[in-house]
């Protein structure tokens, strides 16, 4: 089976251009269906086997989404044994998925927000690692991007003139994505501090790229000087950036290119955060509101 998943990360890296974290996620999770296998040959798996294995991890009281993102995982898996000739018949088609949890994102409001990005307060004009924090937390809310967008960034990516940044998204799509004038200035000023002036946008005080880590801590660490509400996340912006959006007016298909889902069933699960905007269409188009 190890050539198998060889040979399918390969087709998922270079046919499908996935990131190299979908990669490390597809692989865990066919690691953990061979070792359930044990001696047994992929060849063999059949619908029953394949009931075992969910069997297997309900029992290790696993999370809905975590066990249907492993069977995902296995669908697309035996699809593509199938198509290349390396089994006859593919035994996930008559296996159900488990039925999700239905889970709302959490988001902050707009005052909350404010109160985030005003926590961040430079001890000097010089302390360019704060004016690179306010800058990462300006362009996270002013443009929805994700986490590993947001550090991907060069310097060249960003139009300073006509306010636009190109960004880099899932399965290496490139997206042209609007920047608010806050996050211009805030950039501005973060790179007016540094000396390096060329390469990555947003570095680490090595004057290297910034991680993902690296940009999730400073998200942490200003939620908590800001003493907002527990359970929040540096995702938590991207989720604002799009419920504040429709709640302002905004169509769900403008809002789902500004995200780069490619799907529009993946941007629906804001209008059910939207309750606010529908309250206040309410209140004015009724006449017994």
């Amino acid at each position: 089976m190890e050539r198998y998943i060889e040979k399918f990360r390969r087709y998922l890296e270079i046919e499908k251009n996935y990131s190299p974290h979908t990669l490390v996620n597809y692989t865990l999770d066919l690691e953990n269906f061979k070792q359930f296998l044990g001696a047994q040959a992929i060849e063999s798996a059949d619908y029953l086997i394949l009931r075992k294995y969910l069997a297997s991890l309900k029992e290790k009281n696993m999370r809905s989404r975590t066990v249907a993102r492993r069977l995902s995982t296995l669908r697309s898996f035996f699809k593509f044994l199938t198509r290349e000739g390396h089994i006859k018949t593919n035994p996930m088609l008559t296996l159900m998925s488990p039925k999700l949890d239905k889970h709302l994102p959490q988001f902050l409001t707009e005052e909350e927000v404010m109160k985030l990005i005003n926590a961040v307060i430079p001890k000097s004009a010089t302390d360019s690692l704060s004016f690179r924090n306010r800058a990462i937390l300006e362009t996270f809310y002013s443009t929805g991007m994700r986490i590993s967008e947001v550090v991907g960034l060069n310097i060249d990516d960003i139009d300073f003139i006509s306010c636009v940044v190109k960004v880099r998204g899932k399965g290496k799509k490139e997206r042209m994505v609007p920047i608010g004038d806050y996050a211009i200035k805030a950039i501005r000023e973060y790179l007016g501090k540094r000396e390096k002036q060329i390469g990555a946008l947003f570095l680490n005080k090595n004057g290297t790229r910034i991680t993902d880590r690296g940009a999730r801590d400073i998200v942490t660490k200003y939620l908590h000087l800001a003493s907002i509400r527990q359970g929040i996340s540096a995702h938590t912006l991207r989720h604002s950036f799009a419920t504040h959006l429709l709640n302002r007016g905004a169509d769900l298909r403008s809002v789902q290119e500004l995200l780069g889902h490619a799907n529009l069933s993946t941007t629906q699960i804001y209008t059910h955060l939207t309750t606010e905007r529908l309250k206040s269409v309410y209140d004015k188009a009724h006449p017994r509101a």
